[in-house]
C-alpha cells in the first residue's frame, strides 16, 4: 500500500463569544483562538488516515516541515511499514533538530498512517495494539484564568460536567487556592505552571503548595530537562511530580525515569513521534513503576491517539487529558464527549473517528 499524498490542513477555532480566558501560558497576549494542524495521508488502495502536530502557534512551521521535509521522504513509500519509515524520515532529518516544529510533524504522520493500519485491519487502533479498554478515566484540563472569580467559575462548571480531577494551569497562588476553595476536598487537583522557575524558586513556592493538596506540580522548573533538578524537588518539595510533555526521544525518556525524577510521566503524542514512540513509553514506564498520563491537549487525532494507546497500554491508574475549552466547533462535534469523567474508546477502525469535513470546511485557513 503506497503513499500517494500528505495534505496539511490548518484549522483555527475561535472561543465562544464572551468567553473570558488568559492563556499566557502559550504565548504572549490572549489566546483568542484554538490553532489546530491536521495532516491527511493518502494511499494508492483508498484509504486515508488522518493526524495531529502540536498546533496554536506552532502551526505554520509545522505546516511547512511537514511540506517541505517530511512528506517528500514519504510519499510513495509502503504506508505498512510505519515504524521503519518513520526512523528512517527521523535518521535523515535529525541534523535538523530532535524535536519542535520538526518532531510535531513527523508524529502527526505517524499517528495518520497507525489510523490508516487499523482501516487495514478492520479493527480499532487499541485492538491492533494488543489491547481495548471500552472507557477510560479522564481529567478536566483547564486553560489559564488568572483571576481568581474566573478559576472558580471553570472549576465549578468542569465539575457539574462529572470531572473528579481537573488541571489548572495557574500561576499565581490566589488563583490556585480559589480553586481548591471552590472544589473542595474530595476533587483531585493538577497544577501545570509550564517550566517557569529555578530549583530555588519551586522549593519557596512548593512550600506554599502543600496546603493546596495537589495530586502532581507539573512542569516546574526551568529548562525543562532539568531532571537532575526534577528529581532535587521531588525529593524535597513534598508534592508529586509530572513531566514529559517536552521530551521527545526515547532515550531521553529513559533518563527522566532514571533519574528518578517524576512520579507520572506525559508523553505527548502529537510532539514526540506519534503512536510508534508513545507505545514504547509505557512498558519502559512500567520498569519504573511510573503510570503515564500522557498529555494530549488537543481535540484531534492527537487525542485519539493517546485515547487508544492507553486503552491498549495503559493501567487503572492511567488518565486521559481531556482539553476543557469551549470553542465555537470541535473537530469530532459530539461523537466524542467524556461523560461522568470517562471517555469511551472509538470502536470503529483506525482512530474511529474521522474530523468532521464540515468543521474543516468552516474553519480551515483560507
Amino acid at each position: 500500500m503506497i503513499i500517494t499524498g500528505i495534505e496539511t490542513v490548518p484549522l483555527c477555532i475561535p472561543f465562544r463569544a464572551g468567553t473570558k480566558s488568559d492563556a499566557s501560558a502559550w504565548g504572549d497576549g490572549n489566546l483568542a483562538a484554538a490553532d489546530s494542524l491536521l495532516v491527511k495521508v493518502m494511499t494508492d488502495q483508498g484509504l486515508v488516515g488522518w493526524g495531529e502536530a502540536f498546533g496554536f502557534r506552532a502551526v505554520a512551521s509545522a505546516r511547512l516541515a511537514i511540506d517541505r521535509l517530511v512528506a517528500p521522504l514519504c510519499i510513495g513509500q509502503d504506508a505498512t511499514r510505519i515504524e521503519p519509515l518513520m526512523l528512517d524520515v527521523q535518521k535523515k532529518l535529525h541534523v535538523f533538530g530532535r524535536g519542535g516544529a520538526l518532531a510535531f510533524g513527523i508524529s502527526a504522520v505517524d499517528i495518520a498512517l497507525w489510523d490508516i493500519a487499523g482501516k487495514a485491519a478492520g479493527m480499532p487502533l487499541c485492538q491492533l495494539l494488543g489491547g481495548g479498554a471500552v472507557e477510560l478515566n479522564c481529567y478536566a484540563s483547564l486553560v489559564r484564568y488568572s483571576e481568581p472569580s474566573l478559576v472558580r467559575a471553570a472549576v465549578r462548571q468542569a465539575i457539574e460536567a462529572g470531572f473528579r480531577t481537573l488541571k489548572l494551569h495557574e500561576i499565581e497562588l490566589p488563583a490556585i487556592r480559589a480553586a481548591r476553595e471552590e472544589a473542595g476536598p474530595d476533587i483531585e487537583l493538577t497544577l501545570d505552571v509550564n517550566c517557569p522557575w529555578t530549583l530555588s524558586e519551586a522549593r519557596q513556592i512548593a512550600e506554599e503548595l502543600k496546603a493546596i493538596d495537589l495530586k502532581w506540580l507539573e512542569e516546574p522548573l526551568w529548562p525543562p530537562e532539568n531532571f537532575d533538578g526534577l528529581a532535587e524537588l521531588r525529593r524535597t518539595g513534598g508534592i508529586p511530580i509530572a513531566a514529559g510533555e517536552n521530551v521527545y526521544t526515547l532515550m531521553d525518556f529513559e533518563r527522566l525515569l532514571a533519574a528518578r525524577a517524576v512520579d507520572f510521566v506525559q508523553p505527548s503524542p502529537a510532539k514526540m513521534g506519534g503512536i510508534s514512540e508513545l507505545r514504547k513509553i509505557f512498558p519502559l514506564a512500567a520498569v519504573h513503576n511510573i503510570p503515564v498520563m500522557p498529555h494530549s491537549f488537543y481535540d484531534g487525532p492527537g487525542l485519539l491517539a493517546a485515547i487508544h494507546a492507553t486503552a491498549a497500554l495503559g493501567t487503572a491508574e492511567c488518565m486521559i487529558e481531556w482539553r476543557w475549552f469551549d470553542l465555537e466547533a470541535t473537530i469530532y462535534g459530539s461523537v466524542l464527549r467524556p461523560k461522568g469523567g470517562r471517555v469511551s474508546v472509538p470502536r470503529g477502525p483506525g482512530l474511529g473517528i474521522d474530523p468532521d469535513p464540515d468543521v474543516i470546511r468552516v474553519y480551515r485557513w483560507k
